[in-house]
Order: C-alpha cells, then sequence, then structure tokens
C-alpha cells in the first residue's frame, strides 16, 4: 500500500472531473496523497532545500540571536528537543515564520499577539526574501486545492475564499532532523490544526502515516509535495475529508534529514463553515459528523495560539501571562 499521487495539472485541463474524483477520494480514504503538477520546478525545490542546509549550518550564536523565545509572535530558531508534540520534545530543529507584519496595536484579544513580524538571521540575507516568496508559491498552491475541494465537495468553487482572502494564516517551518542510533520522536504523532499541510521532503525518509494496517511510509518522491487535511477542513467537511494521525522518525545515525512544512490556515478571526454535501457523499462519510456547536468553527485565532503555546511553553513562560493561559484553556 502506498500514499495516491496526484497532478494539479489535471485541475486546468479537460481531466478536471478525474482529477477532482480522485482528489475526493485520497483526502477521505487517506487524508494524504502526493502532489505533482504544482507548477514549481524541481531545481526550485533544491535550491530552497540547499538554502535550509545553509541556515543550520550557521553557529549556535547566529541561531539563538534569533530564538523563537524572544518572538511573542512565535516565530524564529527552536533548538534541538524545543518543542512538545503530545508533550514529549521533538528531536528537530527548526526555523519558523508567518505572515510578515506589523505588531497589532491593540493586544486584545490576545491571539492578535500572533500577528507580527519574523525574525531574520543578519549573517543570512538570503533568508528572508527566500523564504518569503516561497511561503507565498506555497500559499498559492493551497488556495488551488481549496478551490479543487470546493468542487470536489459538491460546492461552489468559492465556498472557502472568505476563509482567506485578504490575511490567511501562513506558517511556514523550515526543519532539520539529525541522525540518532535509537528510533526516536523526530515529530510524535499528531494531527495538523488548519486547513491543509504541504511538506516538501529531501531524499531521506521519515515520514510516516497511521493506517488501519499501522504505520505506512510516505518516502520522498523528487518533484512532489506531500499533501495532508487539517482538522478543520475535517470539521467543515462534516467529517467527509480526513485529517489523519502522522509523524516523523529520525533518521539514522550520521544521516540527517531536511523538509518544509507549509500549514494553511483559515483567517484568524474567520468563521469556518460546516458545509452541506450533496447527500451522494453524506452517504460515505467515514469520520463522525461535526457539532455546529464546536467552538473550533469560530474560536480559530484562540485556538491556533493555545496551540503555539502548548508546542512552546517557553515563549509561554516569557511573554504571556498566568491568567493569558487561563483563559485559553475555555475552548
Amino acid at each position: 500500500m502506498s500514499l495516491p499521487v496526484l497532478d494539479l495539472a489535471l485541475f486546468d485541463s479537460a481531466d478536471r472531473n478525474v482529477f477532482l474524483r480522485d482528489l475526493r477520494l485520497a483526502a477521505k480514504d487517506y487524508g494524504f496523497f502526493y502532489l505533482r503538477g504544482h507548477g514549481l520546478s524541481l531545481q526550485y525545490q533544491q535550491d530552497m532545500l540547499l538554502l535550509a542546509k545553509q541556515f543550520f549550518a550557521l553557529s549556535d550564536a547566529e541561531k539563538t540571536a534569533v530564538a523563537m523565545v524572544n518572538s511573542p509572535h512565535f516565530r524564529g530558531y527552536t533548538r534541538l528537543g524545543g518543542e512538545l508534540t503530545a508533550g514529549r520534545a521533538d528531536q528537530r530543529e527548526q526555523f519558523d515564520i508567518m505572515n510578515e507584519g506589523l505588531a497589532a496595536l491593540d493586544p486584545q484579544p490576545l491571539w492578535r499577539r500572533l500577528r507580527g513580524p519574523n525574525q531574520w538571521p543578519a549573517s543570512l540575507p538570503a533568508l528572508k526574501s527566500g523564504l518569503l516568496l516561497w511561503q507565498d508559491a506555497l500559499s498559492d498552491i493551497c488556495e488551488r486545492l481549496m478551490q479543487a475541494f470546493a468542487l470536489a465537495l459538491g460546492q461552489p468553487a468559492d465556498i472557502f475564499a472568505p476563509l482567506y482572502h485578504g490575511e490567511p494564516f501562513q506558517h511556514l517551518k523550515m526543519i532539520r532532523y539529525p541522525g540518532s542510533k535509537q528510533v526516536e520522536q523526530g515529530v510524535g504523532a499528531h494531527k495538523d490544526a488548519g486547513l491543509l499541510t504541504l511538506v516538501m521532503q529531501d531524499a531521506q525518509s521519515g515520514l510516516q502515516v497511521a493506517t488501519a494496517e499501522g504505520w505506512l511510509d510516505a518516502p520522498p518522491i523528487p518533484g512532489t509535495f506531500v499533501v495532508n487535511i487539517g482538522e478543520l477542513l475535517e470539521l467543515s467537511s462534516n467529517g467527509y475529508l480526513r485529517a489523519t494521525v502522522h509523524r516523523v522518525v529520525s533518521p539514522p545515525a550520521g544521516v540527517e534529514r531536511l523538509s518544509y512544512a507549509f500549514f494553511m490556515g483559515p483567517r484568524l478571526d474567520a468563521t469556518v463553515p460546516l458545509l452541506q454535501l450533496p447527500a451522494a457523499l453524506s452517504q460515505e462519510v467515514l469520520g463522525e459528523a461535526s457539532d455546529p456547536a464546536n467552538p473550533l468553527f469560530s474560536h480559530v485565532g484562540e485556538n491556533v495560539l493555545k496551540g503555539r503555546m502548548r508546542s512552546h511553553l517557553d515563549v509561554a513562560a516569557r511573554h504571556y501571562s498566568d491568567n493569558a493561559a487561563s483563559a485559553l484553556a475555555v475552548h
């Protein structure tokens, strides 16, 4: 068994309906698929992996100068073991950026503090332009996929557009997994919280997807992205699309693994729609039906901030009060 491979170029061809069918089934049955035909060249992808290698080769002092703990907006460098998944340390180092912007003048509600500038290392000036252009390119791919998912689910093509037009929540991670003599938690088992995730891997395997038969490897296929469904898209589809548990295991000793993960979410002030699926699709739902009263539909910003605080306890301790943490625990 292996994950399906879809060609986004078919979305703009005479075979659109075939693509939409395959997209719907891949997202329903697996929640994961490979994507080719996305318009980004293999050379561009390799150049971005080289940029990642250059960043992680910087000295500890240079990387620590842009440490995430300095940013109330959760942007910057995280050392090995500095992020938690399900309460356990992930064995990776990473650099996070989000939408580039100014800090909110009014920091209430608290999730507005997620908005702000990224941090950039002075010794690698190419990183800023490179990552911001890359982030925008991946956001464009996600927007095309969201249009395709809308059509695949029997909805108007623009039904999701209000979620991200104007100010989508963009979150890009540049990641390095060092080798280990033991099988370790590169990233612990989890589901992604947003709408869609795009992952670009180097030549080293490690990504695994949960199935009824056990963990399924998602080895690198040159030129592709791995796409997976987020919990908000699963919720919006009334359980038809599937947000699947996945993890990354550490590479063997003497080998490193580089990857990018781009998380597309709705605007932080958005309300996620609960779609009314055609009867034929409603009968195929494998997951639980969505509760219209679920606060995840309308508390997007609060829940993003809550997730960031749980993953980065040092940032939460430095920049957010105990009262703020208590308030976020409501949803």
